[in-house]
């Protein structure tokens, strides 16, 4: 709020550019409120001519409009010098003109120097200096993440995304990607809750499972794998090669994909040749979730409670996890920097290991029911979002298993407001007590957790209902 009002006061009075707008004489004519081009009037007008004059001074009016963009570069910076350390990085993210000025004003590096209290002139530094800038940037990104999940005020809203249940959700580059209970798709945009892609599934075929990045969908349909482009073709991968026996889960890692079958394997597919490199045996029983490595592991439940790791490359097996809690593995997660691997049971446990050393690190029962979705942000190695059945959404410490937090939802809605699918509502979310008894909850404040997304200070949820739910945590 405080960047907007500055970009206000300094837009009031901005002098615009005759490039940009309408010459000066003509502003002031149209500022006093003399027509424009009045000096080429005629006696003889045509009402023809009063409608192309008007059209044309209406023009000229929006032109005189002062936006953000005509700020130039050192307006810019002289507003982004009375802005906070956290601040200045988050306008550094709008645009790419405003990260540039950011960059090249030095004022990240000067606040770092201050930081540091260092007063050796940052500028002249080596780029260890801008790399160890990098880190520091993304280690307060993360504390001030931390912080807003384990203490921040809760806002939520919600809206209506499907005609039936949906119970799936995934969540990239502010979009979100929902399905799974009706033939549809949809991509919303976090900013305006409106759809703005939708993918529709072939035939009578139901989804699966499914991802995306910036080029394309993939997805898990029947008994084949399925790829949308973003542009709206899409490819289905042929009968002789695609098919395989009842999918229950699938990741990719370009250009592969992996999907855990009913009868124990993990097939790993081409997804541009549109065939299957491999089968790997990964358990006795079905494969319930699956991850797939940036160093080209694959990590997979099972139904019979164990974790199998193997290599991409290779049907071999590299090594199989195993927790004091025998129920079945439900939901995975793997963080690559600090290599540990996060799972949730049917029993409502939530253990890890740490790849390295292939050795259990915590393990600990943090609900009373299935724990269905685990999440954490890419970078983040300090907190991991859990839920689950019993609908509450809780915050974990990554390194100790502890709950930090546990999350519901007030009953009364704050407002509304409409787009086409009805929403979004706006809520307010509240934290409970870890021993509160979770049946003197209403559902209603609760409904079970089937999947999760994290992102920057929120987290996205479905329920298997027609809303999606998205609870933004703020300092």
């Amino acid at each position: 709020m405080f960047v907007k009002s500055l970009l206000l006061v300094y837009t009031k009075d901005l002098p615009l550019s005759p490039s940009r707008v309408i010459g000066t004489e003509q502003s002031s004519r149209v500022t006093s409120g003399e027509p424009a081009g009045s000096e080429k009037r005629t006696m003889g007008r045509t009402p023809a001519g009063d409608r192309r004059q008007s059209k044309s001074r209406k023009s000229e009016r929006v032109g005189t409009t002062a936006t953000i963009q005509s700020l130039d570069q050192d307006i810019l910076c002289m507003i982004f010098a009375f802005v906070d350390f956290f601040d200045l990085v988050r306008c550094s993210a709008v645009c790419k003109f405003w990260n540039i000025i950011v960059s090249k004003s030095k004022l990240l590096q000067v606040f770092y120097s201050k930081q540091q209290r260092n007063s050796i002139d940052f500028s002249n530094n080596s780029t260890c200096s801008e790399r160890s800038l990098k880190r520091y940037l993304e280690e307060q990104a993360m504390k001030h993440n931390r912080l807003c999940l384990q203490e921040g005020l809760i806002d939520i809203n919600q809206w209506k995304g499907h005609k039936i249940g949906v119970d799936q959700c995934r969540m990239k580059m502010g979009l979100v990607l929902t399905g799974v209970g009706d033939k549809i798709m949809r991509l919303w945009s976090l900013e305006s809750y409106k759809c703005v892609e939708e993918y529709s599934v072939p035939d009578i075929i139901p989804v699966v499972d499914f991802d995306f990045d910036e080029s394309k969908i993939v997805g898990l349909v029947g008994t084949h794998i399925c790829i949308w482009r973003r542009n709206g073709k899409r490819s289905i991968f042929p009968a002789s090669e695609g098919t395989f026996a009842k999918g229950l889960c699938m990741r990719y890692y370009d250009p592969e994909a992996v999907v855990g079958c009913e009868d124990g394997t993990a097939r790993v597919f081409d997804m541009y040749s549109r065939k299957c490199s491999r089968i790997i045996r990964m358990h006795a029983g079905p494969v319930t979730c699956l991850s797939v490595s940036d160093d080209q592991l694959v990590l997979s439940g099972s139904s019979l409670g164990s974790i199998t790791v193997s290599g991409i490359l290779s049907d071999q097996r590299v090594a199989t996890l195993r927790s004091t809690d025998l129920t079945g593995i439900r939901s995975l997660s793997h963080h690559a920097s600090s290599h540990l691997v996060f799972a949730g049971s049917t029993a409502g446990y939530t253990s890890c290991w740490d790849l390295r050393t292939m050795r259990s690190v915590w393990e600990r029962r943090v609900s009373p029911n299935v724990v269905y979705s685990l999440h954490h942000l890419r970078n983040d190695s300090s907190t991991l979002v859990v839920g689950g059945i019993d609908g509450v959404l809780r915050i974990l410490d990554q390194n100790t298993g502890e709950v930090l937090s546990s999350c519901i939802m007030e009953g009364n809605m704050v407002s509304s407001s409409q787009n086409t699918h009805g929403g979004p509502e706006r809520r307010k979310g509240r934290r409970v007590s870890e021993d509160i008894r979770i049946d003197s909850i209403p559902k209603s404040a609760r409904p079970p957790i089937t999947c999760l997304a994290v992102g920057m200070k929120k987290v996205v949820t479905t329920h298997n209902s027609r809303y999606i739910r998205l609870w933004k945590f703020n300092n």
